[in-house]
């Protein structure tokens, strides 16, 4: 069905990337009104109504989902809410756009698949770094065969957030957040990594807790900490190889805080991409045959007018002002169209999060086919 327009829609969540990314990008968008926001804190969700003019304030997610206030719902709440959540805006019809990592387990992911197929809505997972220029550049460039039959890729995301143990973060306790560094970056990479070389066949991982963190969560309750470093290795169903490093305990001295590194080989050539989320983005190459790595310069329509003097500039305009993430979501929902990534392609990414936890655990490679649902 699709959705009268402008297209209603929920924000449950009222973090800093919901004021960052959804709202400007919403606040733009001609099809587009937030009608509700949902927020633990009433102070906090009232402060981001007022501000970005959103009629019906919320602090309990059922009873905002049962409002009749929207037609679509973004989840940009904690991990071990993403699951219920979108359970119960899928049971009431509505169209779903959920953070990842979409769950804390793989039933929990292919459950909330199942039930979008049996509702017959939309969903989105928002990867956010395929969206950048240059990401789609090298999509780009592996499609056209630049490096030939494709070997191996070794990515990077290194950030520093975990650096500091003082406080505790729901982001290194395993009941809220699933996993550490594994899931909240390294699910980004490994989406990354499928997009461009294709469906994981089998994954080796080691996962390290390196910063000593509180022991009790902020109620008084012991909590097993997740990891802030996770190294994969994975075997490609096209027989290629990978290699992920994550972590947070990187010293990454940017605007940013974090930097991305990328490489590429093939029987063709080869090709790196560097991000350091301040002044450079920048793609490079080579074919064999013509000669050493050069800088590839991205073309225009990769660009689409977006500015190119900071990287976080070329992120906001990419995010904000184009069709891209929340904004291709809601043109393609007033469209009745389908995107994706969805809830299959999250739950794909869900599987190998597993995957790389049980080989930690058992200290063994793991084939994908091992890790089933109900």
């Amino acid at each position: 069905m699709i959705p009268s327009l402008p297209l209603s829609i929920g924000l449950i969540g009222t973090s800093w990337w919901a004021d960052a990314m959804y709202l400007p990008a919403l606040a733009r968008h001609p099809q587009a009104r937030v009608t509700a926001v949902c927020g633990r804190s009433q102070e906090r969700a009232a402060d981001l109504a007022r501000r970005w003019s959103i009629p019906h304030v919320f602090t309990d997610a059922e009873a905002m989902l049962d409002s009749g206030l929207f037609a679509a719902v973004i989840i940009a709440s904690p991990n071990d809410t993403h699951h219920p959540f979108a359970m119960a805006a899928l049971e009431r019809g509505l169209h779903v756009l959920c953070e990842k990592p979409l769950a804390l387990t793989y039933a929990q992911a292919m459950e909330m698949a199942a039930a979008a197929d049996r509702q017959g809505v939309k969903t989105f997972v928002p990867f956010t770094y395929r969206y950048m220029p240059t990401a789609r550049y090298l999509r780009a460039l592996l499609d056209e065969g630049y490096i030939g039959r494709p070997y191996h890729l070794n990515m990077r995301y290194y950030t520093g957030f975990g650096r500091s143990g003082d406080r505790f973060n729901w982001r290194f306790d395993v009941s809220r957040s699933g996993s550490g560094a594994l899931g909240d970056i390294g699910s980004h990479f490994i989406y990354l990594a499928t997009w461009y070389f294709g469906p994981v066949a089998a994954v080796s991982c080691r996962l390290g807790r390196m910063v000593d963190r509180p022991p009790l969560d902020p109620a008084g309750s012991p909590y097993e900490v997740a990891d802030d470093s996770a190294l994969l290795t994975l075997e490609f169903a096209s027989g290629a190889h990978g290699s992920i490093h994550a972590s947070t305990l990187a010293y990454e001295d940017t605007n940013f805080g974090q930097t991305h590194h990328m490489e590429f080989h093939g029987s063709g050539g080869t090709l790196y991409h560097f991000i350091d989320w301040d002044q450079t983005q920048r793609v490079s190459g080579a074919r064999v045959g013509e000669g050493a790595v050069k800088e590839l310069a991205v073309p225009e329509h990769f660009w689409g007018g977006a500015r190119r003097d900071t990287v976080h500039n070329t992120y906001k305009d990419v995010f904000r002002e184009q069709d891209w993430m929340i904004r291709q979501f809601v043109s393609a929902l007033a469209r009745g169209e389908a995107v994706r990534p969805d809830f299959h392609d999250g739950a794909a990414v869900q599987r190998i999060l597993e995957a790389a936890a049980l080989s930690d655990r058992e200290r063994r490679w793991v084939d994908i086919e091992e890790i089933q649902h109900p």
